[in-house]
């Protein structure tokens, strides 16, 4: 299995104090005074503006991110809190969707992306979810754009309760099918 690195560094430019990690990492002030740049030498991360993989994220893969705000927008705050590592899938993606909590509502079955859930399901919205298989992202908007909620296999009752707080409603899902 291949494992991803992602160095952390405090000040932009890949500059300051540096903690390098190939896991989760809950709490990077641990670590470090503040994150203001990132590099991926290998895998893919979600990174996260609040401490215990919270607030406002985005995916992260190979490359060099020399300026946090330039990466998450003007919306973030321009430290990076958090990070998890997203692990290589390889095989089936599945994910049961539904319109409203508790798996109530609607409910519709993916194995691939879906970039219109209005268009594809008359379905405005997704409250729940239960991922059989793979990993996968959720975008507020349609066409993968906009805001983003990680998910790994598992249920989620009620996205908006922990998970989505921070994002309005879901429009579009993809899978996470690559790792470099």
């Amino acid at each position: 299995m291949t494992m991803g690195r992602i160095i952390f560094y405090e000040d932009q430019n890949f500059q300051g104090r540096s903690y390098e990690t190939s896991s989760d990492c809950p709490e990077l002030t641990s670590y470090l005074s503040r994150c203001n740049s990132c590099r991926v030498e290998s895998g893919l991360f979600m990174v996260y503006e609040k401490p215990n993989f919270m607030g406002h994220q985005m995916l992260v893969r190979r490359g060099e991110y020399p300026n946090n705000q330039h990466l998450m927008g003007m919306s973030m705050s321009d430290c990076i809190r958090s990070s998890r590592m997203i692990p290589m899938h390889r095989g089936s993606f599945r994910i049961r969707i539904y319109e409203r909590e508790n798996f109530g509502g609607q409910m519709h079955e993916l194995i691939d992306d879906c970039d219109n859930m209005m268009e594809r399901f008359r379905m405005s919205d997704c409250q729940s979810c239960k991922v059989m298989d793979g990993h996968w992202l959720m975008f507020e908007q349609p066409n993968f754009r906009g805001r983003m909620l990680y998910l790994r296999p598992g249920e989620r009752r009620n996205l908006r309760e922990i998970e989505m707080r921070y994002l309005t409603r879901i429009s579009s899902i993809r899978r996470i099918m690559d790792s470099c």
